[in-house]
């Protein structure tokens, strides 16, 4: 099983660098940031000096998405990037929530999406692509090499992971709701023809080692409201007792009264009053290091390849030390 720590980029950008240079030396192998333009600050730009300082991390956002930059610019950065470091990054993308709803816009449409991850990968390997309706081609790509991700939760966008994404990502590390979503998306890898075993699957939550699970718990509610966000479009398409999405996911936000982006992803955050203990136990991993790697080796025989650690807490650099001396090698040894 692979590792990646999740950031937002706040500032200081040289934390945010120090942070992954951290998680390098302890055994992570990729770094993920939020990209909401409004909300922090340029996640590409401190790609570069995260990359510069390091050796081996791959780097990308968590998640970026086909709204808020043009697809063409999207495609160069990622190949400048590559052809500076080596092919070092991850396109992690969605439909867009707190960096579309900020700015006033809707989620991006699965259709969108779709094409959004064909054109992106073929720009930035140097393929030619249409863009709004013109064939454009990054004539100066050479060899380059980018994996897109997509994180879903709905039965559609799974079923689009499954045909078109190289892996995908699962924000939540619940074990019901990852076997059922990797189920699905593996079989629309199927049904379109693709391997199954070729998609790599990212689980993505919060992680608080220690044995003060109260604590722990209130440091990591925000994820239950971020998670939120997405079940409440899941609920206003589906329905709140749909077939096509598990109660298990939808049934807690019956009491969610809205939600304020200026807190987004932030310990303490008082739009998720709502959520409660058994959601947060379920969505995250608490407790001493031996409940993280009981949890870590049920989800990575569900299949899961990599678990990505949102560190959003008052503990960052001894969640990241912790699973260097004890989790991550429990994993990989």
């Amino acid at each position: 099983m692979d590792f990646g720590l999740v950031l937002q980029t706040d500032p200081p950008a040289s934390q945010v660098v120090g942070l992954m240079r951290r998680a390098e030396r302890n055994g992570f192998r990729y770094g993920w940031t939020f990209d909401s333009a409004v909300l922090w600050q340029e996640p590409f730009v401190i790609y570069s000096q995260i990359l510069e300082h390091t050796t081996k991390l791959r780097v990308g956002p968590m998640v970026t998405n086909p709204g808020t930059r043009t697809w063409e610019v999207t495609a160069s950065t990622f190949a400048t990037l590559n052809d500076m470091f080596g092919n070092r990054t991850v396109c992690g993308i969605g439909r867009g929530d707190s960096a579309m709803r900020v700015a006033g816009r809707r989620p991006n449409t699965l259709a969108r999406l779709g094409e959004a991850i064909d054109v992106i990968r073929d720009l930035a390997e140097g393929r030619e692509a249409e863009v709004d309706g013109n064939p454009v081609r990054i004539p100066w790509v050479k060899n380059g090499k980018l994996p897109v991700w997509m994180a879903a939760y709905g039965p559609r966008a799974l079923a689009l992971a499954g045909r078109k994404a190289d892996g995908f990502i699962l924000q939540l590390a619940d074990p019901f709701l990852t076997e059922w979503m990797v189920k699905a998306v593996r079989e629309a890898a199927r049904e379109a023809g693709r391997d199954p075993a070729s998609i790599t699957v990212c689980v993505a939550a919060p992680a608080y080692v220690g044995d003060d699970l109260a604590h722990a718990r209130d440091q990591c509610r925000w994820f239950g409201g971020m998670v939120g966000n997405h079940v409440a479009d899941l609920v206003a398409k589906y329905g709140e007792h749909s077939d096509m999405v598990p109660e298990e996911l939808t049934a807690y936000i019956k009491n969610r009264q809205g939600y304020d982006y200026s807190h987004h992803g932030r310990a303490g955050n008082p739009s998720t009053d709502f959520v409660p203990d058994e959601i947060v136990d379920r969505f995250c991993l608490l407790g001493p290091a031996a409940a993280h790697i009981d949890r870590l080796r049920h989800l990575r025989d569900l299949g899961v390849d990599q678990f990505a650690v949102y560190a959003m807490h008052d503990d960052r650099e001894g969640t990241i030390d912790a699973y260097g001396s004890e989790v991550i090698p429990a994993l990989t040894g």
